[in-house]
């Protein structure tokens, strides 16, 4: 939906949710009511002039009618390759960026991380620019990216995880409260895969949905997990190395 469209439909919403009909809207303009039919059908031909004297007539602030167009705007579920190789570059940028993926407040990143207030807000603007978040006043954000988004899975980021991070995450026992490490190998139908795989993202979203839950919780009450989800079609090298060719299978 273009964002033209999109601002009609929600000036149409804020419309009903008041309970004001286009006769009513109408009179408030002083305009016929078919003229006010026809200004809604054309949502390329509202001027600006119009918009604002609507917001008034709804007794609607245009900057709350512009952040309710920014939230019916569809959330990205991948970055572009550009976008990623900017957060990506800055190590600061990236961090910041893993946090507000995980929705933290501002003012919690800079009592854990070692970046002043300045430094932060920089790096949410540039967040902004990139397109991950709508920074809003008070360095309030809204993302822009949705509940089961993932990074490229051969882009920067996912490189960066692999060259940097997995061995660190993998090296520890998992034999901690709460932690667990399993891995579970066999051979099933695609079908029941493909319900697997949605079962492990709905678990990865209700990890999330905690996360936010408990964020009302006070910090010496929460603790860091990270859950890393992986299902692939594989066999072990060291198996693989050891199966009969194929034509010994065939005999």
């Amino acid at each position: 939906m273009s964002t033209s469209a999109s601002l009609v439909q929600t000036l149409k919403n804020e419309l009903k949710a008041a309970g004001v009909t286009y006769a009513e809207l109408a009179r408030r303009l002083g305009m016929a009511e078919s003229s006010v039919k026809r200004m809604f059908s054309r949502a390329g031909d509202l001027p600006l002039s119009r918009i604002d004297a609507i917001c008034q007539a709804l007794g609607l602030d245009f900057a709350e009618l512009a952040r309710a167009v920014a939230d019916q705007t569809p959330l990205l579920q991948q970055l572009t390759l550009e976008q990623e190789k900017a957060v990506v570059a800055d190590r600061h940028l990236l961090m910041v960026a893993i946090c507000v993926m995980s929705q933290i407040p501002m003012e919690e990143i800079v009592a854990t991380y070692d970046m002043t207030e300045a430094e932060c807000v920089l790096c949410l603007t540039r967040l902004d620019r990139i397109g991950i978040i709508d920074l809003r006043p008070g360095n309030r954000y809204r993302l822009k990216v949705a509940k089961g988004f993932r990074w490229l899975p051969h882009g920067p980021v996912m490189d960066f995880f692999r060259r940097e991070v997995l061995h660190d995450y993998f090296a520890g026992g998992f034999d901690g409260e709460s932690e667990l490490l399993t891995l579970t190998h066999g051979e099933i139908g695609r079908s029941a895969a493909n319900s697997f795989r949605d079962r492990l993202v709905r678990v990865c979203q209700d990890f999330s949905n905690q996360h936010l839950a408990d964020q009302k919780l006070p910090s010496e009450q929460r603790q860091p997990f990270t859950i890393v989800v992986g299902m692939r079609s594989w066999k072990m090298p060291a198996f693989k190395a050891m199966e009969r060719k194929q034509e010994n299978k065939d005999a």
